[in-house]
């Protein structure tokens, strides 16, 4: 009896011991992830530090009004590589908005002259942030943007209007002046930046002409429909022929059949030389035109493929399961969301 009671004493020391290991696992893994936790927060709280001396920086800068760079500092790179200057490059850069939002972080891209590029991910991924860095409506708290070459952080807040004129942009929501007619809306962007009457005159009926819209010139922009409105959008931010088109959500308002016709226009304004970044949700549009495609999430950069799918063919068992369900709108357990 007393051998028995000796026994059953040690099985269950036996099982206490393999919970009390199983308990130190747990707590092993809690404070590893808490460790990661603590170093995610230490490093953002690092990118919004800098990004405060930074603004600090070009507070200074503006109230000096510095002089610019002279041409060889700021194309030192370029002259490196002559005759091969990317039109496009972030490196290493981190953007960090007043709010502390991480718009970027630590992103490298790197575009040749000419490509046509898709910027995919789910919402607040950074691709609307890549959009205004590229026009210096904000700055990086870290790394370096160069444009043909040319370094953004040295150019002063004078040169600014310069450098968008040589950047058309296309928006989601058009953003045409009610109050004017198409010719009016496309022919004010030459006008500002002091184009003469007789170049305005040529220019314009030709760039209607390109994007289908010829018998449209004294319409106002309430008797188009939406897709025609983007065409007089796309025809106003390439008017001037710039080196780089961003377009930001082009397609976001319209129908399949109208999107067709946006991404054919923007892809022959990419044939004529000019560098295409669209920036889009369209994930039936990014899988037919098969370009390249950079994908990001977070801010940071996850994937950078030629000629690739909205999402790559690889994906998990899991991650598939994910995705049909949210396209379906069925939940986890097979209910509808």
């Amino acid at each position: 009896m007393a051998r028995a009671t000796d026994r059953g004493t040690r099985r269950d020391g036996d099982a206490a011991s393999a919970h009390e290991l199983t308990a130190s696992e747990r707590a092993a893994r809690r404070m590893a992830e808490r460790e990661r936790t603590e170093r995610r927060t230490a490093e953002r709280e690092a990118l919004k530090q800098t990004a405060a001396r930074k603004r600090a920086r070009g507070e200074r800068r503006r109230g000096a009004d510095a002089a610019p760079k002279s041409a060889g500092s700021t194309t030192a790179a370029g002259a490196e590589r002559a005759g091969a200057v990317p039109v496009v490059e972030l490196r290493d850069v981190s953007m960090v908005y007043d709010s502390g939002v991480v718009g970027l972080e630590r992103a490298s891209i790197r575009l040749a002259r000419g490509e046509f590029v898709f910027l995919v991910g789910p919402t607040g991924c950074g691709k609307s942030t890549c959009v205004r860095l590229l026009l210096h409506e904000v700055e990086p708290a870290e790394g370096q943007i160069m444009i043909s070459g040319h370094d953004l952080a040295d150019m002063p807040r004078r040169k600014v209007p310069h450098l968008r004129r040589n950047i058309g942009t296309v928006f989601q929501d058009f953003k045409l002046l009610p109050n004017r007619t198409i010719y009016a809306n496309v022919a004010y962007s030459l006008e500002v930046i002091g184009e003469g009457r007789a170049s305005i005159r040529r220019k314009v009926p030709d760039i209607l002409r390109l994007v289908g819209l010829s018998t449209k010139l004294h319409a106002y922009p309430d008797e188009l429909s939406g897709g025609e409105q983007q065409r007089v959008s796309i025809a106003r931010a390439f008017v001037n022929h710039p080196p780089l088109l961003l377009a930001d959500e082009p397609t976001g308002n319209l129908d399949p059949e109208t999107s067709i016709g946006i991404m054919q226009l923007l892809y022959r304004i990419n044939r004529t030389g000019t560098t295409v970044i669209v920036a889009t949700h369209d994930r039936e549009m990014v899988d037919k035109m098969r370009r390249r495609v950079i994908e990001l999430r977070e801010g940071r950069v996850i994937r950078d493929q030629a000629s690739g799918l909205y999402r790559p063919l690889d994906e998990s068992t899991s991650e598939f399961g994910v995705r049909l369900r949210g396209e379906l709108g069925v939940g986890v357990e097979g209910h509808p969301n």
